[in-house]
């Protein structure tokens, strides 16, 4: 899986994007290390571009939600932008969608943690 990080200085906020199966395995484990550093930078703003992950298992999802617990717990949010739909419905499967905010682009998503 290839993850890129990009900070958007306006707002504030880490837009962390992938491509690829966020699957059990050295994608998860990727995702864990850069979130890890995301935080640990002090950032609590982070949007997860979902738009090129076509899979998402339990272990993406576990990740997701820790992730969202994490950074609620200091005051941010995580938003997630453009899931597939197998991803989404994966969410819902589980009946987590409705804990993330899910935005069609990454400028509205951005733009969200103005409000």
């Amino acid at each position: 899986m290839e993850i890129q990080v990009r900070k958007d200085a306006n707002r504030n906020v880490q837009v962390i994007s992938m491509r690829g199966d966020l699957k059990v395995g050295d994608a998860v484990d990727d995702l864990r290390r850069t979130i890890t550093q995301t935080l640990g930078s002090g950032n609590s703003r982070i949007v997860f571009d979902l738009s090129d992950v076509k899979m998402l298992d339990s272990s993406g999802i576990g990740v997701l939600v820790r992730t969202l617990t994490a950074v609620k717990q200091r005051g941010g949010n995580a938003k997630l932008v453009n899931p597939s739909e197998y991803a989404l419905q994966s969410l819902q499967r589980v009946g987590l969608a409705e804990l993330f905010q899910i935005y069609h682009d990454k400028e509205t998503a951005t733009d969200s943690f103005a409000n």
